[in-house]
């Protein structure tokens, strides 16, 4: 099956029995040390590990007597938050397992995963998401209640948090020792999560993890031997997602602090008051930040775009220099001192100062968007692993950096690569299957464990892994030629500040066509800097300024494109596009077909002779 297979460390043995237990652990380890960081009314509040043990083991005593049993399913449903984490441990321990979803998603949608999963009981954040399953209330006959975070109570089907708490408080008066009994009775094979994959067609497949998948997860990080009890990270990622989740785990593992907050929009404000010392998300956040930054630059144009330009060459001279294990000369390391003073330590004030590295993972990174941070002296590592590997398979090491690629795989991994360029996995990581869905299970995942991944790939004589784009997106044009999709969008990304989206065309065709949909927020920037009066994106995507603008941007990218992959003709769509259109997946992954779909005409028109 397979021309190339990567190396395998002999398995661990001295794994934690489960998640619940690594939690225990880890409260007993270092009960006085600081676990959670959170917004609060004045300010930024903080708990112990100790303090989060409490909590913990107070609600999951409240789920113990709703009637929870082992393995069966409660969802939540909310924003990232640090009630979500209290939330996902409690249910952890007790014993049952957590079923997530989206805030985002659909009411239909919710109803569909909380009645294929059996959950039994929803931690809903706030009215809006109580509201999704009051309207399909019929649907749901397994649903016994509803815990809210922020949402109103009636005292029936809908606790506050608090209820539960008290509810688990009384409890555990009666039944001391309920919890500690529940988390030692929990194997390695009993079901943790089960996350619906978001999909780029098709309905969602409920993939179920294991404890195996978490404690595995964990201790392979803490083998990379890259994160230790004195960092900290930034967490707003979803926790809806695999990445979320195996963060967690890894904290857990660890036992570095974790600062919380899933608002998108306090980002930056928020890096500044936290100041971590590593964070992780998708490459669209490394994306936005080299955007904006180089927006604003070359809108002030003048010596300080002049400056600007020099300090990064220099930046990049010398990372580059590192990597090679070359030492910079004098009079480059002169000139790096007056950059980094001038320009690049300002990039790294923006992120709070004290980033030791980024972590991106989900999708592909542009190796230009990387190179740019590293010129700065923000290293991003990129990793890759999917929902049903636990979100963790491979991983770019900080003592051997490289971009473009995804890394080795993680300890006790194996990747092999077929014929056709396919990637399989096996190892502690991979799923026990899809729920409810033998046949689907069986289609992916043989007898002797390996995954067929979907994405197509290489290993280099190093083993380290390099993603080329997914199996079913590969294109094959009229001549015969393969294009892979996302390796031309991740270039035009990196070289259009107000790029968000870029759909390429051209199976069946003669040529290469794109749709591109631009940043909202770079949009009206761009547009105030460049006289335009208009400010909403429809009228300003239409604008010839704009059209001109991504011309030449789509330029740029076809000088670094071979013949058949060049873009010969593209239409910019009138609106973003949205995970509420159903464009978007929850995980911000373009649904391709759905897209193309949609604006089959528009495509055509790129077709029709002149």
């Amino acid at each position: 099956m397979s021309e190339t297979t990567s190396s395998r460390q002999q398995p661990r043995t001295d794994r934690a029995a489960s998640l619940a237990r690594m939690f225990y652990d880890r409260v007993a380890a270092t009960p006085d040390l600081e676990a959670f960081r959170f917004p609060g009314e004045e300010g930024w509040r903080s708990v112990t590990w100790r303090q989060t043990g409490e909590t913990v083991r107070t609600l999951a005593a409240g789920l113990l007597a709703l009637g929870i049993r082992p393995e069966e399913r409660v969802a939540i449903l909310s924003n990232t938050r640090v009630e979500w984490l209290q939330a996902d441990l409690a249910i952890m321990c007790a014993g049952a397992a957590t079923t997530t979803v989206y805030p985002t998603t659909s009411a239909d949608d919710v109803a569909f995963i909380l009645a294929d999963s059996g959950s039994r009981v929803v931690f809903a954040e706030d009215d809006v998401q109580i509201a999704k399953l009051r309207e399909r209330r019929d649907a749901l006959p397994d649903l016994t209640r509803v815990v809210t975070f922020d949402g109103q109570a009636d005292g029936g089907w809908v606790l506050s948090l608090h209820d539960l708490v008290a509810l688990g408080a009384r409890h555990l008066v009666d039944h001391p020792g309920v919890v500690d009994e529940t988390v030692a009775a929990i194997g390695p094979e009993h079901l943790a999560t089960l996350i619906y994959t978001s999909g780029t067609t098709g309905q969602p497949k409920g993939v179920e993890l294991p404890h195996r998948c978490w404690t595995y997860i964990g201790s392979a990080a803490e083998n990379l031997d890259i994160l230790s009890p004195d960092d900290l990270q930034f967490l707003w990622l979803p926790l809806s997602h695999s990445f979320g989740k195996m963060l967690e785990a890894v904290q857990l593992q660890i036992g570095f602090p974790t600062a919380v907050d899933g608002r998108l929009e306090r980002i930056v404000e928020n890096l500044a008051a936290v100041r971590p010392t590593f964070m992780a998300g998708p490459p669209r956040i490394f994306e936005k930040v080299h955007g904006k930054v180089v927006q604003t630059i070359q809108e002030e144009g003048g010596v300080k775009h002049v400056l600007f330009r020099w300090a990064f060459r220099v930046g990049d001279r010398v990372a580059r220099a590192r990597i090679d294990g070359v030492r910079p000369s004098r009079l480059l390391t002169a000139q790096h001192a007056v950059a980094d003073r001038l320009v690049l330590s300002k990039i790294r004030e923006r992120l709070g100062g004290r980033i030791r590295f980024l972590v991106s993972g989900s999708a592909a990174l542009s190796p230009d968007v990387a190179h740019w941070f590293h010129a700065a002296g923000l290293l991003v590592l990129e990793g890759y692993g999917l929902t049903e590997t636990s979100a963790g398979t491979c991983m770019v090491r900080p003592q051997d950096p490289v971009f473009g690629y995804v890394g080795k795989p993680l300890d006790d991994t194996e990747i092999r690569i077929a014929s056709d360029g396919e990637i399989f996995v096996r190892g502690p990581g991979v799923m026990r299957g899809y729920h409810h869905l033998p046949d689907a299970t069986a289609e992916v995942l043989s007898e002797d464990g390996w995954f067929a991944t979907g994405d197509v790939g290489e290993l280099d004589a190093q083993g380290r892994l390099r993603i080329t784009d997914r199996k079913k997106d590969l294109i094959k044009t009229s001549g015969g030629k393969y294009i892979a999709p996302q390796a031309v969008e991740i270039i035009f990304k990196a070289v259009c500040p107000l790029a968000s989206q870029m759909i390429v065309h051209a199976d069946g065709r003669s040529y290469a066509t794109a749709l591109i949909t631009l940043d909202p927020e770079a949009l009206v920037q761009w547009g105030k800097a460049e006289g335009l009066h208009d400010t909403d994106y429809e009228s300003l995507a239409a604008s010839p300024q704009v059209r001109d603008y991504v011309q030449a941007c789509v330029e740029e990218l076809n000088g670094r494109l071979n013949r058949w992959e060049t873009i010969k003709k593209f239409r910019i769509l009138d609106h973003d596009l949205s995970v509420e259109n159903g464009e978007l997946t929850p995980s911000m992954k373009v649904r391709r077909k759905v897209v193309e779909a949609a604006y089959r005409d528009l495509i055509d028109s790129m077709y029709v002779p002149a």
